[in-house]
């Protein structure tokens, strides 16, 4: 067994796994997921730049972090930051401050990467089920950016646009709750970059879609009507497109409090989850996919599973 740590740092949250991985199998055994919502993404549509108080948020993480892998003594660990630092001017200080804190570089990777990793750790344990259809649309709904993959045992084509929950709800919502104006912005840019992710994927050729990150499994765990975030009741959750639209269309209507009081929501989505379900619905309504599989797999464990 080898001991790793993965580090994935994106638009609105930065989340560590540690697990012993089996060189043999790829097999990861958690020995400790947790996930910090720290913005790193503020203002980087607007600005180009990472704020001063998001790099503190983020530093403050990976302090905690730095001592959960200690502690655990992973062997080796790989640090991959995704949208918001590919996108500013300023990601030197970023990457100074991880290496400082972590003793390691983060590798700023590209959307192609980000969707190979997506993909990986979202459809490795969907290798062997005979009741879902290939090949797979897998969708990583993050802050800054959605990716789009689509394969069977391996990718065959992918794309990053930049539609994420943060970036729309920093371009478009000033109302609480939003306007039916700010609403039809949002669904503008969505279309427009469905348009472009079709230009080089075959989004309506897959015969599942596969949904992950924190836009889609709080749709689902409201759709399912849990009392508290269960992880377990929601990995590989099948959310049909009525509940979906039906979530959508509470979110849309709530206030910023209404939201808040949702006891699945976590704080720092109750601002970005009405741009984020609103991405996965338009995905949905794209393709003709009448339901969602989700996954609480994702990024992060193709991270750990390319140190197994």
């Amino acid at each position: 067994m080898t001991r790793v740590a993965a580090i994935d740092c994106g638009t609105n949250s930065i989340r560590l796994l540690v697990a012993d991985a089996d060189p043999a199998t790829g097999e990861l055994f958690d020995l400790d997921r947790r996930m910090t919502i720290v913005r790193l993404g503020q203002g980087v549509d607007k600005t180009g730049r990472l704020a001063p108080e998001a790099l503190d948020r983020t530093f403050a993480a990976c302090r905690e972090y730095a001592e959960a892998i200690k502690s655990h003594g992973a062997d080796r660990l790989r640090f991959v930051a995704t949208s918001a630092s590919r996108d500013a001017e300023n990601r030197d200080d970023f990457v100074r401050g991880v290496l400082d804190i972590l003793g390691v570089e983060p590798e700023v990777i590209s959307g192609d990467q980000e969707a190979e990793f997506s993909f990986l750790g979202a459809t490795k344990e969907l290798a062997g089920s005979d009741h879902l259809d290939k090949p797979y649309l897998v969708v990583d709904i993050g802050g800054g950016s959605t990716e789009f993959v689509v394969g069977e045992d391996h990718v065959r084509a992918a794309r990053s646009v930049d539609i994420g929950c943060v970036r729309l709800t920093e371009r478009h919502i000033r109302s609480d709750p939003p306007a039916a104006a700010e609403l039809d912005a949002v669904r503008a840019d969505i279309e427009a970059a469905l348009d472009l992710a079709e230009e080089t994927v075959p989004i309506r050729e897959a015969r599942t879609l596969v949904g992950l990150a924190g836009s889609v499994t709080t749709v689902a765990a409201i759709a399912l009507g849990l009392d508290a975030y269960d992880s377990a009741a929601i990995h590989h959750s099948r959310i049909s497109y009525k509940q979906v639209a039906e979530t959508v269309g509470r979110l849309a209507r709530s206030t910023h409090a209404e939201r808040a009081a949702i006891p699945v929501m976590h704080p720092g989505r109750v601002d970005v989850i009405v741009s984020g379900a609103l991405v996965l619905l338009a995905i949905m309504d794209r393709t003709g996919a009448r339901e969602v599989v989700v996954s609480e797999h994702d990024i992060l464990d193709g991270i750990g599973w390319s140190l197994a």
